[in-house]
């Protein structure tokens, strides 16, 4: 075998990668589908101006992927989380995705998924130690006739 040099990627390095597993990927999808990925952002600011609650997820090929729903400690429990969910469902929708699937852990809010109609996936002991880690999906229901993009 020969000489392996594995060394620390730059920004760079890492963009190539990734580009390069993008362009595999899209070989392996229909064409509608090759091209679909998109980061949808949002968040909700208090009356100060302040950022109190977030979301980032990104659309990808037929589903969205929530990367992250923060709310403020102090600005929990006030809808924020739900009505930032809500409108993230609601663009998925609109993009014909199929569904929606995200992580959290048993410190966050798995509850609050939950009834909001996800579904447990599966779920990791002791990750973090100590915790559980959580996957969940969402099927999302389109209106009829609505034509999902393959």
């Amino acid at each position: 075998m020969p000489h392996t040099n594995i060394t620390p990627s730059t920004k760079s390095d890492s963009e190539y990668v990734r580009q390069q597993l993008v362009a595999y990927n899209a070989a392996h999808v229909s064409e509608a589908l090759r091209n679909r990925y998109e980061e949808l952002h949002f968040h909700i600011r208090n009356e100060a101006g302040q950022i109190v609650a977030g979301v980032l997820s990104t659309l990808c090929w037929n589903w969205v992927e929530l990367d992250i729903l923060w709310v403020d400690a102090k600005e929990r429990h006030k809808g924020y989380g739900t009505k930032l969910l809500q409108e993230i469902e609601r663009l998925a929708r609109e993009k014909g995705c199929d569904f929606i699937m995200l992580n959290t852990f048993s410190y966050q809010a798995p509850e609050f998924y939950q009834k909001h109609g996800y579904e447990l996936m599966t779920m990791i002991e002791n990750a973090p130690t100590g915790h559980q880690h959580y996957y969940f999906k969402k099927d999302l229901i389109r209106s009829e006739g609505e034509e999902a993009l393959r």
